[in-house]
């Protein structure tokens, strides 16, 4: 398994990526393995402020759907339009063509919070 160390990660096996005030928001690749062939990414809150810990989506996989949940608050810029035709892309690519929101950070201190990528890989036990 995959555990860059320039991102930040959480309990819920999502990882961001911070670029200036901003920051890319995908599943990590723990969790795309334990969903399975993803077949649907369902988000529908461009726009929208997303409080920390709140659902902003959700992941359609073969056998299951799974909630997405925001690590930071942060408003929704916009949707990985690849995503639409090519869902797979989370499973091949979870960290770079995978990506899944890019948002505008409320409060860039709560990053802080986040795991690292050495107490991620301990918290899934890789």
């Amino acid at each position: 398994m995959n555990f860059p160390s320039e991102l930040k990660y959480t309990k819920d096996h999502e990882w961001v990526r911070v670029e200036g005030n901003e920051a890319f928001i995908g599943i990590t690749d723990f969790a795309q393995r334990e969903l399975g062939d993803i077949v649907y990414i369902d988000i529908n809150t461009v726009g929208e402020e997303v409080s920390k810990d709140d659902v902003f989506g959700s992941v359609e996989a073969v056998k299951t759907v799974s909630d997405l949940f925001m690590p930071v608050t942060a408003t929704v810029l916009e949707i990985n339009a690849a995503l639409n035709d090519s869902p797979e892309l989370v499973n091949t690519d979870p960290y770079g063509e995978g990506w899944m929101v890019k948002v505008t950070l409320t409060d860039a201190a709560q990053v802080a919070e986040l795991l690292d990528a050495a107490a991620y890989q301990t918290l899934v036990g890789a």
